[in-house]
């Protein structure tokens, strides 16, 4: 064979047994065109399938007869060797499969877009950047950081500010987007948030520092054309920033100079497809692969990223000077009458938001959205559930008839299963129902209601009542006069095991909208973590959490993978589970599935075996079954599941 004529293809296919690159022959009306990256069509198994070409060889791995490449798809080399190397590892940590990965990684196809791009003209090389300064940080450290391709779990200040437009971000956006000013003349910087929300307040602090052209979003809201407009740009030398949520982590960036995340103990950062791998392992990995700086921005720490600071991996930044918001828990109010405490609304609050009023906007956060998303029984007051699904019982609105939040079947002849009861009557109101309530309880005032339905991302420095559910808070010009947290006892109330850290959360992120000084009352909640939030200790609570974590072998003290299969199933893939004192098995236990699933606990050091153990446990259960379907018919999906990090068993949802 002549040089470089043999072409490793990646299949692209979520059958775990085609994970593995597989050896073509290079044609010779191919030959001038084939270059690694590039999108691919080649013969498989009676039928021509997608694939990347992702390295070419003079010498094959197979030792029969290889099949000619059909076509090259487009010259655009749209695996990018580090994004490639990346999903490779992901994959194999999480016990997935490499294609999987490329499919978050890599946008479809839009030509028009792609010739465009393959036919653009090259520009003048663009403008020096000017380094911004990092408000409240030390410019520094921060320098260090980004030379050594060091890490970082920084503290951001619990604050709102204005932008040189007259838009206002959070500090975290300010600190974040002059940090990518300092690292773009370095090579590319990556900066991941959970949402639009977070986006929209990061491109304007963006803007205020950097050009246009400078930057490129990453966001599944885009058009399908704009988003891999925004791809390609990426492929180019001259380095941007890139901002986007979970799939911008893989952005291809050959000369990396940063990734920086806010916020990883969000959700939102867990990837809901396979392979589930969450924006922060991503991250690691690739700072670990590609050498650059890598910072977690966050007003609470997230256990993950405590551990990595306890154990040495990342370095603890802190502000030059400490901003402490004036966090009031009305559980330690004395002079209250015991009954107003027990209120949804104490009278300590009350105060605080009539006097907020009078010069700004005041916050009231709730816990779930719609009018009274949570029925209870009216005799024992024990949550009503659906008779068909078990799901909890609410009101869409004022006089709307019962009906289940998950399944949306109406409630008649409702009756209790722990009593004799068959009245109803509303639990916790929702947004729209506090938003009546207060409505009247202060006419004239302006409400505002920002929940999953209503999205505000903005409020002005006018006296309004805000009432949005956790999460949706807008941002309020010159930060809100006053903030109420309420529902707390409702959320700490979640069986999960992130909830302590949730909640901290969620209270701490409104808690940075306040202005300063105002008065952020938390409301019905007391104890270590009401302490931790009123004496901006936050670091020290996600310190005793892990602690408590170690002591129970949780993650992230250790990981954790979930099998879930048929009985025989989980059998077979805990049987091969590889032997010793880091690896252990809670289970197995039924499904309301008809399944059974196995929870898997092992330390980090047996990752690698345990990953690889249960990944070909996947691989031979996919092909018996295949193997076991007549050739004329399609076989059914394979049942056996695994997911890796995964904190589902853990919670309880409703």
């Amino acid at each position: 064979m002549s040089q470089a004529s043999i072409a490793r293809v990646l299949i692209d296919s979520p059958l775990p047994q085609l994970d593995q690159l597989y050896d073509y022959r290079v044609p010779d009306a191919l030959a001038e065109t084939v270059r690694p990256g590039v999108r691919v069509k080649v013969p498989f198994r009676n039928r021509i399938a997608n694939g990347y070409l992702v390295e070419l060889a003079t010498d094959a791995d197979f030792t029969g007869k290889l099949s000619d490449l059909d076509s090259v798809v487009s010259a655009a080399p749209v695996l990018a060797p580090e994004v490639w190397a990346l999903a490779r590892r992901v994959a194999d940590r999480a016990g997935g499969s490499a294609s999987d990965v490329l499919r978050l990684a890599i946008p479809k196809r839009q030509a028009r877009v792609e010739t465009a791009w393959l036919g653009r003209q090259p520009t003048d090389p663009p403008a020096p950047i000017a380094p911004a300064d990092v408000p409240a940080f030390d410019d520094a450290m921060f320098d260090a950081i980004l030379e050594r391709g060091g890490r970082a779990a920084v503290d951001a200040v619990p604050l709102t500010a204005p932008l040189p437009d007259g838009r206002w971000v959070g500090e975290w956006a300010i600190a974040m987007a002059a940090l990518a000013s300092r690292a773009l003349p370095r090579g590319h910087v990556i900066l991941g948030v959970p949402d639009y929300r977070d986006q929209e307040q990061l491109v304007a602090a963006l803007e205020a520092v950097l050009p246009a052209e400078r930057i490129v979003t990453l966001d599944a809201r885009q058009a399908d054309r704009d988003r891999y407009a925004g791809f390609l740009r990426c492929l180019e030398e001259e380095p941007v920033v890139i901002v986007g949520n979970r799939s911008a982590i893989y952005a291809p960036a050959a000369r990396l100079a940063l990734i920086a995340l806010w916020d990883d103990g969000d959700p939102l950062h867990a990837e809901p497809l396979a392979p589930y791998v969450h924006s922060r392992d991503v991250a690691l990995v690739r700072q670990e692969q590609q050498g650059c700086a890598l910072a977690f921005f966050g007003h609470t720490r997230s256990t993950e990223v405590e551990r990595l600071v306890e154990v040495g991996w990342v370095q603890a930044v802190a502000p030059r000077r400490a901003y402490l918001p004036r966090v009031i828990p009305t559980a330690y109010q004395r002079g209250e009458d015991p009954l107003a405490q027990r209120a949804r609304i104490p009278s300590g609050a009350w105060s605080a938001a009539r006097d907020a009023l009078a010069d700004g906007p005041v916050l009231v956060q709730v816990a779930r959205p719609g009018y009274s998303p949570q029925l209870v029984c009216a005799s024992c007051r024990v949550a009503a559930r659906c008779r068909h699904c078990g799901g909890p019982l609410g009101l869409a609105s004022r006089g709307a008839a019962p009906s289940c939040g998950w399944c949306g079947a109406i409630a008649s002849d409702w009756a209790c299963d722990r009593c004799p009861g068959t009245e109803l009557r509303q639990g916790t109101g929702g947004s729209t129902r506090t938003a009546e309530d207060l409505g009247r309880a202060f006419p004239g005032v302006p409400v505002i209601v920002a929940d999953g339905e209503r999205n505000v991302l903005g409020v002005s420095g006018t006296p309004a009542l805000v009432i949005a559910t956790r999460g949706a808070e807008p941002i309020a010009s010159g930060g809100y006069r006053a903030v109420l947290l309420l529902d707390g006892e409702r959320m700490l109330a979640r069986e999960s095991l992130r909830i302590a850290e949730d909640c901290l959360r969620w209270w701490s992120n409104a808690t940075a909208l306040a202005a300063p000084g105002a008065p952020v009352m938390l409301v019905g909640v007391s104890g270590s973590i009401a302490t931790a939030l009123a004496t901006w200790r936050l670091a020290d609570y996600a310190r005793a959490e892990l602690s408590d974590r170690k002591r129970l072998r949780f993650p992230p003290a250790v990981r954790a993978a979930t099998v879930t299969g048929t009985a025989e199933e989980v059998a077979a893939a805990l049987a091969v589970l590889p032997d010793g004192p880091g690896v252990d098995v809670l289970g197995p236990v039924a499904t309301e599935r008809g399944s059974v699933r196995a929870i898997v606990r092992f330390d980090y050091s047996a990752g690698g075996a345990v990953a690889s153990s249960l990944r070909a446990e996947l691989i031979r259960n996919a092909t018996i079954r295949r193997s076991a379907v007549p050739p004329n018919r399609r076989p059914a999906p394979p049942t056996l599941r695994v997911r890796f990090d995964d904190l589902e068993p853990f919670t309880d949802e409703s």
